[in-house]
């Protein structure tokens, strides 16, 4: 499990993340960056966390294997999140076929 300051939960920060950010990509997985954006809604900190979200859609397959491919995901990308500039958004993204 990432820490809580580390997670993506609102909407408009994944929008922000795919839309606004680089994009690099597998047969298998997309990562969108938004590097060293602020986050409008926390309190007075001075160097804002890397915060990660993932997107696991119905196509990848059942709800087993999603959550397995979450789980995965999730454990490489905490060990990385030092690597980011403070401040960045990342979006993970799991295509079909990356349950099997």
């Amino acid at each position: 499990m990432l820490p809580s300051d580390n997670r993506l939960r609102r909407r408009e920060d994944f929008s922000t993340a795919v839309r606004r950010g680089r994009r690099a990509g597998r047969p298998l997985l997309v990562v969108h960056l938004k590097s060293g954006s602020t986050d409008p809604h926390a309190t007075g900190e001075s160097t804002p966390p890397v915060r990660a979200g993932f997107v696991v859609s119905k196509a990848v397959g059942k709800a087993v294997v999603r959550t397995s491919v979450k789980r995965k995901l999730r454990h490489l990308i905490r060990d990385r999140l030092s690597l980011f500039p403070p401040g960045s958004l990342v979006v993970v993204r799991a295509l079909p076929g990356a349950g099997d």
